[in-house]
């Protein structure tokens, strides 16, 4: 898999000691590649050059020339070429608060495995600074603001590399609506959204985690602006670690063209903690507080009681999602590819959310 990070990176140093705890001494905003490979329990980690290989161009089918070709268009290419040979969608992953490169790599792999994604990672130094409790908690918020450039700089390459990897395949679908409906152009666009659903079938979608959903808000409040580009079908808010109060402000700003879906839990261990770590003052956060929900655009969806989620802050792995009929992993199948995943859900139009199905309750609950 893929990772995009503005850590510091050693390339003298072995394994996962490669990429550190803190930001890139270039500054926060510099951005590395880097290809990381499962081998049994243990992990290969390498740092792409800036300019790519000859070697590198030939095994992405790039044409050899004198002009240079960066690392990022060769993760483009690679990464299109694989999920359309393994018929997979594009999971564009942004981890929370304190995890350390291996919690980011095992928890991507996992999202492979169970949902059948591909999986292209953001990562940032969120370790705590070596710090604990409190303290740790206070850096990683600073990291992340510190991040909010080099997010901002990876959105927007991001877009571009998309759209210049779908542009050739579109333009010739362009023609062929074209050429069976030159004179209607209702019909034409209907026509082109056909092809398109059946000739590229890809979905790009991105799951934000805890903490990730407070650096991409300050992303989008910015003045830069990538994060406004158009590039995911559904964005996934899981258990964010962000203020519940004037949510709506940024949420509905945010560009998908399918849903964003905010996951809800209201025992959630971490963020019950995290608003206690900050004191008084930290307010309610977004991913377990179930009121004032009020985005226009953002589909809220309760996972509070359903059946294994318990007080976890990652329901969409572990335990809770063990069975490939959990409700909680079913909502995840669909959302992480693309689909409505709230359509199989009963509605509570008194708080504004889906619900997902709730544990049954125990004979002797109600003795």
């Amino acid at each position: 898999m893929f990772i995009i990070t503005n850590r510091e990176v050693n390339n003298s140093a072995r394994g996962l000691a490669r990429l550190g705890a803190t930001p890139n001494i270039k500054g926060p905003n510099e951005l590395r590649l880097v290809e990381a490979e499962k081998k049994s329990r243990s992990w290969n980690i390498t740092i792409l050059p800036d300019e790519i290989t000859p070697a590198m161009r030939k095994r992405a089918g790039i044409e050899q020339s004198e002009s240079p070709v960066y690392a990022s268009e060769y993760v483009a290419r690679t990464l299109f070429t694989r999920v359309r040979k393994e018929k997979r969608n594009l999971l564009f992953f942004v981890h929370g608060y304190n995890n350390d490169i291996k919690s980011l790599l095992e928890r991507a792999h996992t999202l492979e495995r169970l949902y059948g994604v591909e999986v292209l990672a953001f990562s940032w130094p969120a370790n705590g600074g070596g710090l604990r409790g409190v303290s740790s908690y206070k850096s990683d918020k600073r990291d992340a603001k510190a991040s909010v450039g080099a997010f901002d700089r990876c959105l927007g390459r991001f877009n571009e590399l998309l759209t210049k990897m779908m542009e050739t395949e579109v333009e010739q679908l362009h023609i062929e609506a074209e050429t069976h409906f030159p004179d209607d152009s209702e019909k034409r666009e209907q026509y082109f959204a056909r092809l398109m659903e059946k000739r590229c079938p890809l979905t790009v979608n991105m799951m934000l985690h805890s903490m990730g959903n407070y650096l991409y808000k300050h992303t989008l409040l910015s003045t830069v602006g990538n994060g406004m580009y158009l590039s995911f079908d559904n964005v996934i808010m899981a258990a964010a670690d962000t203020n519940n109060a004037e949510h709506a402000l940024w949420v509905d700003r945010i560009p998908c063209r399918k849903a964003v879906y905010i996951t809800i839990n209201e025992n959630d261990s971490a963020l019950l903690a995290s608003r206690m770590k900050a004191g008084e003052q930290q307010q309610a956060r977004l991913g377990h507080y179930r009121h004032n929900l009020n985005s226009t655009q953002a589909t809220y969806v309760d996972f509070t009681d359903a059946a294994n989620v318990g007080n976890s802050h990652a329901y969409f792995e572990g335990t809770t999602v063990r069975s490939k009929k959990s409700a909680v992993r079913q909502f995840f199948q669909q959302a992480f590819n693309g689909q409505r995943a709230e359509q199989a859900l009963e509605f509570d139009p008194a708080n504004r959310m889906y619900l997902i199905e709730r544990s049954a309750p125990h004979p002797t609950d109600n003795i």
